[in-house]
């Protein structure tokens, strides 16, 4: 076992090479979660791995509720089934609210501004109405509460975090929020040790072979709570020791020693590179990534490596990828990298162009 073979071997984990998901739903469901921040970069990230999905397609499943969009796992947003929303938030939110009380203090905004502030979505959003940020800042304002600079944001991420409010059906280009019960009636919250094993095997399972300090940075939670969730999750795990880790997966290692597709065109935010952090670097064996990138630069991977930031440069009828090589590409990589950007085209609805250089 090598670093290259985990790194292909997530590949497969991930359903960006081999079999594909068979849906949005079942590769957010196969994931876990996946994060959205930028709502366009995480629509791409879950789409890659289904087969001949659209942009318009995409766009339906959300407004249907079929995946949702709320702050859970970490200090961001991330794409959830109904089925998990309310115990993934029920266990993780503890630590990420604590991350949140510092900003709190600097903007002025104590625990009765946030109670009221919830009191007042919650009577704003019933009878399942959603409304977009600025009509629910206009309602807080109207309350006497104060939304500027951050503080609305705060207050809308502490209500995903309480539980409250999650993702609407997008009004045009904007989101809206509503109420979680109305959005996720039948989810439900677990007793935390089966949360914290349902956790780590899901995890493991949809990005594994991965590390506990891996799983501990994606979900905000303590080492303690990742070693009785791996405890806890029994025969669904298995191990590996690999230059001085032990990395946990829930899938056997692809048979197939080739990667199909070759390519991938992926942001940053993707899973592939922010599913982890203590064995990121998998995706780079050959030393040869700049660690100093941009949150929302693109990648470019063959063959499970990234050879090349990205960036996508949205025209009328054509989408540009202008692609910086870290290294040579050879005819074959270069294909492959064509193919992945036609790929992202098709999605998209739109003609790819691809231009490339060495950095």
């Amino acid at each position: 076992m090598d670093d290259l073979t985990i790194a292909r071997w997530r590949l497969r984990t991930q359903r960006l090479a081999g079999p594909a998901f068979g849906s949005v739903p079942e590769a957010v469901e196969g994931l876990l979660a996946v994060q959205a921040e930028n709502y366009q970069q995480a629509s791409w990230a879950v789409s890659t791995r289904t087969d001949g999905l659209t942009r318009d397609v995409f766009q339906r499943l959300f407004d249907n509720g079929e995946i949702l969009r709320t702050h859970v796992l970490r200090p961001t947003w991330h794409f959830v089934r109904p089925a998990d929303i309310r115990w993934l938030v029920d266990v993780t939110a503890p630590r990420i609210l604590r991350t949140m009380r510092q900003i709190q203090t600097t903007l002025d905004l104590n625990y009765g501004d946030l109670d009221r502030s919830q009191t007042v979505m919650r009577e704003s959003l019933s009878r399942g109405t959603c409304l977009t940020r600025t009509a629910l800042r206009e309602r807080l304002e109207d309350e006497g509460l104060p939304t500027g600079g951050q503080r609305l944001g705060l207050m809308l991420a502490s209500a995903e975090l309480s539980g409250l409010i999650c993702s609407g059906a997008m009004e045009g280009t904007d989101h809206t929020y509503t109420l979680l019960d109305s959005r996720a009636p039948d989810s439900h919250v677990l007793d935390r040790p089966v949360a914290l094993a349902e956790l780590a095997a899901r995890y493991f399972t949809g990005h594994g072979p991965a590390t506990e300090r891996d799983l501990s940075y994606w979900a905000s939670l303590t080492l303690t709570d990742v070693r009785t969730g791996i405890a806890g999750a029994g025969d669904r795990l298995e191990s590996l020791e690999h230059d001085g880790r032990t990395y946990w997966f829930g899938e056997p290692p692809p048979t197939e020693s080739h990667v199909e597709p070759r390519a991938q065109i992926l942001q940053v935010l993707d899973e592939y590179h922010n599913g982890y952090q203590d064995s990121r670097y998998m995706l780079d064996v050959a030393g040869i990534v700049p660690r100093t990138r941009g949150a929302n630069v693109g990648m470019v991977l063959v063959d499970g490596q990234m050879i090349g930031g990205m960036k996508r440069v949205l025209g009328a009828d054509v989408v540009r990828f202008e692609i910086n090589l870290f290294r040579k590409a050879d005819p074959g990589e270069q294909e492959a990298v064509e193919q992945a950007a036609a790929r992202y085209g098709t999605f998209l609805g739109l003609e790819p162009e691809v231009v490339m250089a060495i950095v």
